[in-house]
């Protein structure tokens, strides 16, 4: 059995699931450990995940300390600088820097599938992959699985599709981060405080779910028109008290984002995603399940409730970036995404007793 040396970079929720997997599996081991905090620099990893144990490898906020190790891959988990930050293409830097060290990447900050963002960032993703011999995937939840990998498998039962429609819902009531709800996605705003506060979270969320139509387009072998994007914003009609904090009446209650391949003029393939701070809101959107419906020979459709279907979502997403350790190291080199992967599996994590 391989032994897969790994870095872990960030240790936010997402990461810390990612390092706690790593270091419990025996096919891996975990060789260097990149934070951001003064607070966790210098520690064993092992104090850093709350593990009641010493790792032997220690915690670094120096680039060039994780860039000089022997390693072959790193699991890349930060918050996305595209919305985080003070400089906005410190992922992208990281990621060509890491790459061109000749250390695979696998990521959850987007770039799914970068094309969409044009030749010149797809590129340099390329050259550095070049550069170092080394592989780079990007992976998630939605995008990443529920919105783009499922609706992908679907297809391999139809005859014909004329139609697929993804649906997200999600009531964020009992979602205890101001920091996310407020600051970062503009709930709780006046119109022109989220025009000007929210730019940098619409371009991320764009380009995410940009990336999952393009990418379902490009695996059924259809060209697309236009990738269409409408944002439908509600507003509180009275205080509300979420767990977040209070929405005050007036301000951003509600988002409903709809994301549309077109093709020969009709809207064929559709992402739409209905967000509400508290369940009130916007008692004419969609409510209900998360679901995917294809229209066409067979018609299908399935769905899922939320918190029931995937009761972590953060745990989920970590896993689904160190599942597929084995693929990315064992791929060739380049850019890829799950249209040029095998079905990836989570090998060796049944439990049999």
């Amino acid at each position: 059995m391989r032994n897969y040396k790994v870095v872990q970079w960030s240790t936010g929720n997402v990461g810390m699931n990612a390092v706690k997997s790593v270091v419990e599996r025996d096919n891996m081991e975990l060789v260097g450990l990149y934070v951001y905090s003064d607070n966790k620099a210098g520690k064993d990893a092992g104090d850093v995940i709350g593990l009641d144990k010493n790792i032997g490898v220690k915690a670094t906020k120096d680039i060039d300390e994780i860039l000089s190790l022997d390693a072959d891959v790193v699991i890349h988990t930060p918050l996305a600088s595209l919305v985080y930050g003070e400089n906005k293409d410190s992922d992208i830097d990281n990621i060509c820097r890491l790459l061109a060290s000749g250390k695979n990447v696998i990521t959850t900050v987007g770039y799914m599938y970068p094309k969409v963002y044009g030749p010149e960032l797809n590129g340099r993703l390329e050259e550095a992959c070049k550069s170092g011999n080394s592989t780079f995937h990007s992976t998630g939840l939605n995008p990443g699985f529920f919105g783009d990998v499922l609706p992908l498998t679907m297809s391999s039962l139809s005859k014909s599709i004329e139609r697929i429609h993804i649906r997200e819902i999600s009531n964020f009531d009992i979602y205890p981060s101001p920091e996310v709800m407020f600051d970062i996605m503009g709930f709780g705003k006046t119109d022109e405080e989220f025009n000007k506060d929210a730019e940098r979270f619409k371009f991320w969320i764009s380009g995410l779910f940009k990336e999952l139509i393009q990418m379902i387009a490009d695996g059924l072998e259809v060209e697309l028109d236009e990738i269409t994007e409408e944002l439908t914003l509600s507003y509180a009609e009275n205080d509300l008290e979420p767990a977040a904090g209070t929405v005050k009446a007036g301000t951003i209650a509600g988002q409903l984002w709809q994301w549309a391949g077109v093709i020969e003029g009709e809207k064929r393939i559709i992402h739409e995603s209905v967000w509400r701070m508290f369940n009130t809101v916007s008692p004419d959107w969609p409510k209900g399940n998360h679901s995917i419906t294809i229209d066409g020979e067979p018609a299908m459709y399935v769905e899922y409730e939320p918190h029931k279907w995937l009761d972590d979502g953060l745990l989920a997403t970590a896993m689904h970036a160190v599942n597929a350790i084995p693929y990315i190291v064992n791929a060739s080199s380049g850019i890829k995404t799950f249209l040029d992967l095998p079905l990836m599996v989570g090998k060796g994590i049944f439990k049999t007793r």
